[in-house]
């Protein structure tokens, strides 16, 4: 598809930008570039690393030549803040299905739920959910679990940097990440929940860091069209 004349002050993003967004929840990423394809008229614009639809947070968007520096903001590292729920667990492992298989979780104590983040920090092997976007033969696994067929997926190694339980409002967990790319915040919430013995999911999840670049800096999708909305105006 061949870039089509745009606005001359949207030339910038043409040449190149590199845009910090505060993803809005329930948008998938792809609803992210959409929009700033549409209000930019750029048809070369990518993101730097998918955030699911319950999260929220910073997400990397590129336009026109910046978009050869994705797969480098993709690798780098990642910051993230949200909560478990114990005593359930879900298919999806997140709050994208209902949670089943509830359990007691009277006996645990603040010195367990502490206790049990030790197994999960430094380099693991962590097992991608099976409701994910990961390929196999050719298709993304999350339509074979969707129809409830068995999804088998191999052990990845990631590194988990840093993973502290901010505060414990029990059955709610408050946690702080920092990882690898590839990692899968929700698989860690699933297998935490399991090393406790009572299943958990991810209920909540915020990316605030990717990087150098922090949540701070990112602009919400109004406040980004309201700048082309400008820029349009002071070039008449």
């Amino acid at each position: 598809m061949r870039q089509k004349e745009i606005h001359p002050s949207l030339q910038p993003f043409l040449d190149g930008k590199v845009i910090l967004i505060n993803k809005p929840l329930e948008w998938t990423s792809f609803d992210v570039v959409r929009k700033i394809r549409n209000l930019t008229r750029i048809i070369k614009v990518g993101h730097a690393g998918t955030l699911d639809p319950l999260a929220t947070g910073l997400l990397i968007v590129c336009t026109g030549r910046s978009t050869k520096k994705i797969n480098a903001y993709m690798g780098m590292e990642k910051e993230y803040t949200g909560t478990i729920t114990l005593g359930a667990v879900t298919p999806t492992y997140d709050l994208e299905s209902e949670p089943e298989q509830h359990q007691s979780i009277s006996h645990l104590t603040n010195e367990m739920i502490h206790a049990a983040t030790g197994p999960f920090t430094g380099p693991i092997l962590q097992v991608p959910p099976a409701h994910s976007a990961i390929k196999k033969d050719g298709k993304p696994v999350y339509l074979a679990a969707r129809k409830g067929e068995d999804v088998q997926l191999e052990p990845r190694p990631v590194t988990i940097y840093e993973f502290t339980i901010t505060k414990i409002e029990l059955p709610v967990v408050h946690f702080k990440v920092v990882c690898s790319t590839g990692t899968y915040i929700r698989s860690l919430s699933h297998d935490f929940g399991k090393a406790l013995g009572v299943g958990g999911y991810m209920s909540s999840l915020c990316r605030t860091r990717i990087g150098e670049f922090h949540l701070e800096q990112a602009q919400t999708m109004e406040e980004f069209e309201a700048e082309i909305d400008r820029l349009k105006q002071s070039e008449g």
